[in-house]
């Protein structure tokens, strides 16, 4: 059995969906789910579709050459084709443990459809873990006089491994422009949904001080502009008076772990599409 994904967006239009769907059907698949959005706004569709098939013959390549010719160009498509093959996913960290424990407990039960090769962090911290999992984990130090050289070397080891995607589990460090330009719409960070309002290193004391109600969490692609990237998922929990900032504290790293293993989920399953700095998330 075969299963492809495929992922479009593209001018509204009469007869997309029939074409596709009947071009599938000549291709002798069988679509298992398909869901499509219009955004009225911009006049743009998008469209999720799987599709599963059981000849023998099957070759995903020859689909999307196929695919290309006869509707992408047709329809002025974007468009992209995954196949079903787990994503490898090369995970940042620093000094945090929560959501990189997260992760890895997922990982490990199965729950997340994807590859580890290695984990890469800027301190020694962590290895400990990465140790008990079995996963590589490579020591990078970053300060202001190596930043190149260091990111040259996790350039390599990304380049070496294949790497499809990058999670920062609260990797401290701000990614330049070289990574981003290579894994465009592909590095998810998480980080607490207190910007713009409380900056700095202590975003909880902060709040805390201004007796907020609700605390949240944002995972997002990264792009140049510091934490400004298209959301893929967020979480809110509310507090009170009565919760200290230990509380807001804990509750607020209970939702980074959730809200990124909802974006890595999203993600892997290919059930995001990213236009306009804004991003369509498929059921």
């Amino acid at each position: 059995m075969n299963k492809i994904t495929i992922l479009i967006h593209c001018k509204d239009q009469r007869n997309i969906i029939a074409s596709i769907t009947n071009f599938i059907s000549e291709k002798e698949g069988n679509i298992v789910y398909i869901d499509q959005h219009v955004d009225r706004e911009q006049n743009i569709f998008f469209m999720r579709l799987e599709s599963e098939f059981e000849t023998a013959n099957f070759s995903t390549e020859a689909f999307k050459e196929s695919f290309k010719t006869h509707l992408a160009a047709k329809f002025n498509m974007k468009w992209r084709i995954y196949s079903d093959i787990k994503p490898k996913m090369a995970l940042f960290v620093s000094k945090y443990d929560h959501c990189l424990y997260d992760l890895l407990g997922r990982y490990n039960s199965g729950e997340l459809f994807l590859e580890i090769p290695f984990i890469i962090s800027n301190h020694k911290d962590l290895k400990s873990i990465a140790d008990s999992f079995n996963i590589p984990f490579y020591h990078i130090p970053v300060t202001k006089e190596n930043k190149t050289e260091a990111e040259n070397k996790q350039l390599e080891l990304l380049e070496n491994h294949d790497i499809d995607f990058i999670v920062l589990a609260r990797y401290m460090q701000i990614v330049s422009g070289k990574l981003i330009a290579k894994y465009p719409n592909k590095i998810i960070n998480i980080h607490h949904s207190f910007l713009p309002a409380f900056v700095g290193a202590k975003p909880y004391h902060s709040a805390y001080k201004r007796g907020v109600k609700i605390i949240g969490a944002t995972s997002h692609y990264v792009t140049e502009e510091l934490d400004a990237g298209p959301i893929i998922d967020q979480g809110v929990t509310r507090v009170s008076h009565t919760h200290s900032i230990e509380d807001l504290i804990a509750k607020g790293r209970d939702l980074e772990k959730i809200v990124l293993a909802n974006a890595v989920k999203l993600h892997t399953n290919r059930k995001v599409m990213v236009y306009n700095n804004k991003t369509v998330i498929f059921s």
